[in-house]
């Protein structure tokens, strides 16, 4: 009896709690009130059998409860039960999949004069691409995406060339206009959807798939990712901001199309070009560049700073921190954040860029005082005080260059080679530099070399020539005059050198 009673109170307190919720859809914003309508008319179906078989399981259990002189009659088969209940069955399923089929034959059939809009996913972000004056988008495929190109344009299409794009998570679309919305993914599985248009759809790596839908609402409308697509899946959000039709059309006057965005990398400064660096890579997916916590830590004020590493110890966010965490970025991990970022392969001038990058994104330092040239360092700069001190400045120079170890320690430093080469003899990503010359390494082949000059010369102009036993072959070749290959050579030597 009160189980009974227990699935008679569940079946009404259901239908009362569907109506009583505050879990309500978000308030329609574009063309598409038929979808609404096939949810409503599934949840009805549903509902209707939910509450009809739970009402029948709480009659059966009442009904045939057993009790003295009531036994429950063993009926092991009844054709004309299971003939309704294949019937019934049968009308629920094509009461919920026949709107459903309608409604998704309108969804995929766009009409002639929809505006296109390619969207891009990318773990863990959104692109976008309009087509230009000429209305029609250039030819994309996989094998031209780099650093320059993320969305993969083909630069010898001439189509391509007046493309506009949108390298940001938020896009505008016009009110009252039909969209195309030419979906396709970079890495994995992901999914477009937007809420209040009652709009999503898969982006299978390799297709095209696309929908359609005319915004009727001017707001800003979230975009998210419905499909699982790693550890930054839930930050991989975005908005769609519908304007008017002339808001629309300024704000997309604004946007440099492919020609000017390619010119534009290979003419910027270094700041530019490493902030195209991290748009095209999706580092801006993971970093925040405004304070806000994201998969990994910001990159305003984060230049300088004093981080916790998640064994406890602590380090200074400078030049050569920096390069290690994106060529090896397993090695220190800032505490407090997964350890989920894959190793990136720059050349030394992509990693200078990089880091000047997030260096201008000190807010204490000026603009002007940003290193935004493409032969500018990019280590940390020195204080007011000191940077306008020219008389230390040549001297410090003149040092530098009478003295090859200063020289070398200088050069080390600027390329980067202290990321991966420790100087105290810890492991790292690559040999420790301390004791180095003179000793014997085994090589990735089983052979073995002494470290000498010879051998450490063209382990920077070819390091893949001849690899030390257990560490990786990702050192990229440097093109260093004799001059500066003699001065990191000697800065190698003064780190002390191994006895036979």
């Amino acid at each position: 009896m009160a189980i009974a009673i227990a699935l008679a109170i569940i079946a009404v307190a259901s239908v009362l709690f569907h109506f009583w919720s505050p879990w309500q859809a978000t308030p329609l914003a574009s063309n598409w009130s038929a979808i609404d309508l096939t949810l409503t008319i599934t949840l009805l179906v549903t509902g209707f059998f939910f509450v009809a078989i739970t009402g029948f399981m709480a009659y059966a259990v009442y009904r045939f409860r057993h009790h003295a002189g009531n036994r429950a009659h063993y009926e092991p088969e009844n054709k004309k039960l299971e003939w309704w209940l294949i019937g019934l069955t049968s009308i629920g399923i094509a009461a919920m999949l026949a709107p459903g089929l309608v409604v998704y034959d309108k969804f995929v059939h766009v009409p002639e004069d929809a505006y296109e809009l390619e969207v891009v996913g990318q773990q863990w972000l959104w692109r976008y691409r309009f087509p230009g004056a000429d209305g029609v988008l250039g030819t994309a495929d996989v094998r031209h995406i780099n650093s320059d190109n993320p969305l993969g344009i083909n630069p010898d299409d001439p189509n391509g060339q007046d493309d506009i794009l949108i390298e940001s998570n938020d896009v505008h679309l016009p009110i009252d206009r039909a969209v195309k919305f030419l979906l396709r993914s970079r890495d994995v599985l992901h999914d477009f959807y937007v809420p209040h248009f009652r709009a999503k759809m898969d982006m299978v790596p390799g297709l095209v798939s696309y929908f359609w839908a005319t915004p009727t609402r001017l707001g800003t409308f979230e975009i998210l990712c419905a499909e699982l697509c790693g550890v930054g899946h839930y930050n991989m959000r975005g908005n769609v901001i519908v304007d008017t039709e002339a808001d629309f059309n300024d704000w997309l006057q604004q946007q440099p199309t492919f020609a000017q965005t390619l010119a534009r990398k290979s003419s910027g400064g270094l700041v530019e070009q490493g902030r195209q660096l991290a748009q095209g890579n999706g580092c801006l997916a993971c970093h925040s560049v405004d304070g806000s916590r994201g998969l990994a830590p910001t990159w305003l004020d984060l230049f300088g700073k004093t981080e916790t590493i998640k064994d406890g110890s602590q380090v200074i966010v400078d030049a050569a921190y920096l390069k290690e965490s994106i060529v090896a970025p397993a090695a220190s991990i800032v505490q407090g954040y997964p350890p989920v970022m894959v190793a990136y392969n720059f050349s030394p001038e992509q990693l200078d860029a990089l880091v000047a990058y997030i260096q201008s994104l000190r807010s204490d330092v000026p603009p002007a005082s940003h290193p935004d040239q493409a032969g500018a360092s990019s280590d940390r700069s020195p204080p007011a005080a000191e940077s306008t001190d020219t008389s230390k400045t040549s001297t410090a120079a003149a040092s530098a260059a009478a003295d090859p170890v200063a020289e070398g320690r200088a050069i080390a430093t600027a390329q980067g080679c202290l990321a991966c080469h420790s100087l105290d003899g810890s492991r790292g990503v690559g040999p420790s530099w301390k004791g180095l010359y003179g000793a014997t390494e085994t090589l990735s082949d089983g052979s073995q070399v002494t470290v000498d000059t010879a051998y450490l010369k063209e382990s920077i102009t070819h390091p893949n020539a001849k690899v030390v036993e257990g560490y990786a072959a990702i050192m990229p070749a440097y093109a260093l005059s004799d001059a500066q290959l003699e001065a990191l050579i000697a800065f190698t030597r003064s780190l002390g050198e191994a006895t036979q």
